[in-house]
């Protein structure tokens, strides 16, 4: 009986029929020459096909089953066998072709860090900022793997982030966490990456902060959160940049302290004043972002009534005086005093107390317009001293009382031609400004007229606006 024969090329055997056996024997014997013969160091594509608690097994085409120990997948997060699911593809580097127990010693960090070195050094030369997640921590700061390659964020580097104890407890917290960072020191020999969490975040501000620049309007409410409360104000974060509250505009009572009133985190409206694109400020007001009381007060008042107001600031036009709260009014230069004046530094300054005639009340645009002229004779019977030339030499010690309780201290007036002796930054108008005196031809017509700067005056606390010409002139 002669022996059976093979055909190299997979046939049925001779003197044997062709059938399902000898094709298996066939495909067994080219799988077997497709079988990868591994070195360490090559990079591979494999299929997930189990996972358990000490990594997972990859299927890379060896005729040994590839194990991916835990400790060889940071790089996938926090939690990389979370990550991990049953047939996804995962690129491998072998670490040891055969191991003791028959297996193939696989490492997704070194697969992935063979890239990421170049892509950090991309990184650091470009100054690109990125995100990453945070895979662990020591008492010195936080890990943290980029692109398979072990990354360290030193602690001073941290933003917002404090050790708990001598062990660091506190650092736990960002575990698992994605943060913003950007390459400050990196030597690949020594295998050393220094990442900053404060850099990327200072330069991510920037970049915030030319974006609101360009788009806040003067006048506009926005919401925004208290980063910082300081004993002269409050600084409010509006999404990437800061925009400070100074004291005098963080509430219309002045006897809380900015500490009293907010917190750091507290959300909150604010006004904004003035926007300077060169310097990079922001000027806002707590206190104007609340429309909302305005109409409640002026329900309080009405037309022909006498009441008392502090001037808040001049302009060459008229006084801006405050009546009570956000409530305040224009009294057009016109309506200080009968005679004729250039200035109305020469009768009013700041903080005066003056008795004060509602000549009109915008509740659309939450104006009044005030009179001090026509205030008068009411206010000699309230107890009001005027000179002649109709200035306010003495105030009622009753309303005084009243009004420093809700304003603070207030300077007493002064004789008759004193405020003249005031110099041009007093008032913080421009010496152009006085050059020419504005027509008062047409009382009611001007003060209506002037309303229109209310907006753009007021925004004067934290920035002096452009000069404001009267709209009497030329007519």
């Amino acid at each position: 009986m002669s022996s059976k024969q093979w055909r190299t090329s997979g046939d049925a055997p001779i003197g044997e029929p062709a059938g399902d056996d000898a094709f298996d024997m066939a495909t067994l014997l080219e799988e077997e020459l497709d079988v990868r013969d591994l070195q360490r160091g090559d990079v591979v594509e494999g299929t997930v096909m189990a996972i358990g608690r000490e990594g997972a097994i990859v299927d890379i085409g060896s005729k040994s089953e590839g194990i991916v120990p835990v400790g060889e997948m940071h790089s996938l997060g926090a939690d990389p066998l979370s990550k991990l699911q049953i047939g996804e593809k995962l690129l491998v580097y072998v670490l040891q072709p055969e191991t003791a127990e028959g297996q193939v010693l696989l490492s997704v960090d070194r697969a992935r860090g063979e890239k990421g070195w170049r892509i950090l050094q991309a990184r650091m030369e470009q100054g690109e900022s990125f995100e990453a997640e945070v895979t662990g921590y020591n008492k010195g700061g936080l890990l943290v793997n980029v692109e398979g390659v072990h990354a360290f964020v030193p602690l001073s580097q941290v933003v917002g982030v404090k050790p708990g104890g001598e062990n660091g407890e506190g650092l736990s917290a960002a575990v698992g966490k994605t943060l913003r960072l950007k390459v400050i020191e990196l030597n690949r020999r020594r295998n050393r990456v220094i990442l900053s969490e404060r850099a990327a975040l200072q330069e991510w501000r920037s970049q915030q902060k030319d974006r609101l620049i360009e788009e806040l309007r003067e006048g506009e409410i926005r919401r925004g959160r208290v980063s910082s409360v300081r004993p002269f104000g409050i600084f409010v974060d509006l999404g990437g940049a800061d925009g400070l509250a100074h004291l005098s505009e963080i509430s219309w009572d002045r006897n809380k302290s900015p500490e009293e009133l907010y917190k750091v985190g507290d959300e909150v409206d604010v006004y904004i004043m003035k926007v300077d694109p060169e310097t990079k400020k922001i000027a806002l007001s707590l206190r104007r972002a609340q429309p909302e009381q305005w109409d409640a007060i002026v329900d309080k008042y009405e037309v022909g009534q006498v009441v008392p107001g502090v001037v808040t600031k001049l302009v060459p036009f008229g006084a801006f005086a405050r009546i009570e709260g956000p409530v305040e009014g224009l009294i057009h230069v016109s309506e200080l005093v009968d005679r004729r004046i250039n200035h109305p530094k020469e009768v009013v300054r700041e903080g005066d107390i003056l008795p004060l005639k509602i000549v009109r009340i915008e509740r659309d645009r939450h104006r009044l317009g005030l009179s001090l002229k026509e205030a008068r004779r009411e206010a000699e019977l309230m107890g009001f001293v005027f000179t002649e030339g109709g200035e306010v030499v003495s105030v009622p010690d009753e309303i005084r009382e009243e009004i420093e309780r809700r304003e603070g201290p207030l300077p007493r007036p002064q004789a008759s031609g004193s405020f003249e002796a005031l110099g041009d930054e007093d008032v913080e108008v421009p010496d152009a400004e006085l050059d020419e005196p504005p027509d008062t031809a047409s009382t009611a017509e001007a003060a209506e007229a002037d309303l229109e700067a209310e907006t753009t005056a007021e925004a004067g606390d934290a920035q002096e606006p452009a000069p404001a010409e009267d709209p009497q002139e030329g007519n």
